[in-house]
């Protein structure tokens, strides 16, 4: 295990990095994205994927993660990819490699947990994943929708609305969670659990929408980190008041255990935004919390 002390962390939770899927036992690879050229209010998510990872060294000293009662690494393998690749400037470039990265693991039946970057990623993101499971399941925690019609091509507020015209989801086994921006609620494709409600009613009955909603379908979670309060997430490009608690979401992430969960991105960290990194701190708890979920899951299927 990496020393908290020693060599700045580079990779999340200091797993070994991997760049060829055929060379890895590793089931699932954390990436990063650092893009945001979609983003329509404060540009620097480009930071966020090497904030993350660098805010592992304070999970790391941890054997037994509470309340898990085993250890990440003697349940799950996992690997670090790096950084994809693009060419600054020009998005289509972040597109095609970030499409061609992710099927290249999926057709090598990884898992995938991606770091961004703003939200636009996750587009590219489902377009792999779907083309590999088929359409899918979408649980989405965020403060907007993400399904506005009139951005430009490359916007982070559309990836939902290309998402569903593309054929990457099934709308009628998708929720969107913490949502507390306007949207046409009478005209409107996902199940919505408004912000208000959420709070209000609990992680119990969050989780029990979800499951109800998602069935057996395979399952992509996309988490904003404004989906968070910005009490508990201020580095982010467009927060928003009256969102969910740290606490509140690691326990919707922990009460995913047995779904058939495909992949995970935690985008819109904003590191020039952020005070004693919390927000980096509590991008890093969520998508770790994804990996003890996976690895849990194994344990109930049996494997």
């Amino acid at each position: 295990m990496p020393s908290l002390f020693g060599d700045v962390i580079s990779t999340f939770m200091g797993v070994p990095k991997a760049t060829d899927p055929q060379t890895t036992d590793a089931e699932v690879v954390v990436s990063g994205v650092p893009f945001d050229l979609a983003c329509s209010g404060r540009a620097g998510t480009r930071m966020g994927p090497n904030a993350i990872r660098q805010s592992t060294a304070n999970l790391i000293w941890e054997g037994k993660r509470w309340p898990w009662d085993f250890a990440l690494p003697d349940r799950l393998n996992v690997c670090d990819a790096g950084n994809v690749d693009y060419a600054y400037g020009e998005p289509e470039s972040l597109v095609d490699n970030l499409e061609t990265h992710a099927m290249r693991w999926l057709k090598a039946g990884k898992k995938m947990l991606t770091l961004g970057g703003d939200h636009y990623i996750t587009l590219p993101l489902l377009r792999a994943h779907a083309r590999e499971h088929g359409p899918l399941a979408l649980i989405h925690l965020d403060a907007h929708t993400d399904t506005y019609e009139h951005g430009t091509r490359f916007d982070h507020g559309t990836i939902f609305h290309h998402a569903l015209k593309e054929g990457l989801l099934v709308p009628e086994h998708s929720l969107q969670i913490g949502i507390r921006t306007s949207y046409d609620r009478h005209n409107h494709p996902f199940e919505v659990l408004e912000a208000d409600w959420v709070n209000e009613h609990g992680a119990a009955a969050v989780l029990e929408r979800i499951r109800a909603r998602v069935g057996h379908h395979p399952v992509y979670v996309s988490l904003d980190i404004d989906g968070l309060d910005p009490a508990y997430a201020p580095g982010t490009g467009t927060p928003v008041c009256g969102g969910m608690s740290t606490d509140f979401m690691l326990k919707v992430i922990r009460g995913m255990v047995g779904m058939d969960l495909i992949g995970m991105d935690v985008v819109e960290v904003n590191p020039a935004y952020d005070h004693g990194e919390i927000t980096s701190l509590a991008a890093a708890t969520l998508g770790l919390e994804f990996l003890y979920v996976l690895a849990a899951s194994k344990r109930v299927a049996g494997q």
